[in-house]
């Protein structure tokens, strides 16, 4: 099945960025909607998914550019690690509204253009949306969201666009930079590489119109935190 225009928010890193590479190499072109610009070449919008009108709006600048859209993956997210006690109320409420309610917008926003041509969503949660830890309160919060926000949207539109929920571990992305050392993963930690969960992402868009690949979880296969 031919991909067409995808859109993939978080597109300029991490799983975003290799998903926007598969697509071009399997002949979609990928746009993207991130906060920083993608690599040389690439349509996208500049936005912070946390205001999710400008998302929105951003979705429907692309949409009328490319004269409509075939796919959206929603890849962007952000963590804020610690005790609920003890991050910033902006900075604990910044993970959901980037991770679920960003997501939401988005899709909200695709969701006219898909329909018309019976296209394809994959959602991105985690295996922490699956399994709680503690010091995760917010990213385990927007990321359960993301799985309900999923079933329910996968109901809602069934038979008019094609809806999988991408349930992914630790990947080894630039996602850990920048956390202490408590929060990142330990040496010895097996992450997946993102090109292989793309690869996964082109699995769930190339399947023909009426059939989808409803739930997709890729780990490594030593992953702790699964199931």
């Amino acid at each position: 099945m031919a991909l067409g225009t995808v859109l993939i928010t978080g597109g300029s890193s991490g799983l975003g960025a290799a998903t926007v590479e598969a697509v071009a190499k399997a002949g979609g072109t990928p746009v993207v909607l991130d906060v920083n610009a993608p690599a040389d070449g690439v349509d996208h919008e500049v936005v912070d998914l946390s205001d999710t009108r400008a998302a929105e709006e951003a979705v429907r600048r692309v949409a009328e550019r490319h004269g409509g859209l075939d796919a959206v993956l929603t890849a962007a997210g952000t963590d804020a690690c610690g005790r609920l006690v003890d991050i910033p109320g902006e900075q604990w409420d910044k993970v959901v509204l980037v991770n679920l309610l960003g997501t939401a917008a988005v899709v909200r926003a695709a969701l006219p253009y898909l329909e018309r041509v019976q296209g394809k969503v994959v959602t991105v949660s985690s295996s922490l949306g699956l399994k709680a830890v503690s010091d995760a309160t917010a990213y385990c919060a927007s990321k359960f969201g993301v799985i309900g926000f999923t079933r329910a949207l996968a109901a809602e539109t069934k038979g008019q666009v094609g809806v999988t929920l991408l349930v992914p571990s630790g990947m080894a992305t630039a996602f850990f930079d920048g956390r202490t050392e408590q929060y990142k993963p330990g040496p010895d930690a097996k992450l997946n590489d993102p090109a292989n969960v793309a690869q996964a992402v082109l699995f769930a868009l190339q399947q023909p119109a009426g059939c989808e690949v409803r739930e997709l979880v890729i780990t490594t296969s030593e992953e702790p935190s699964y199931p």
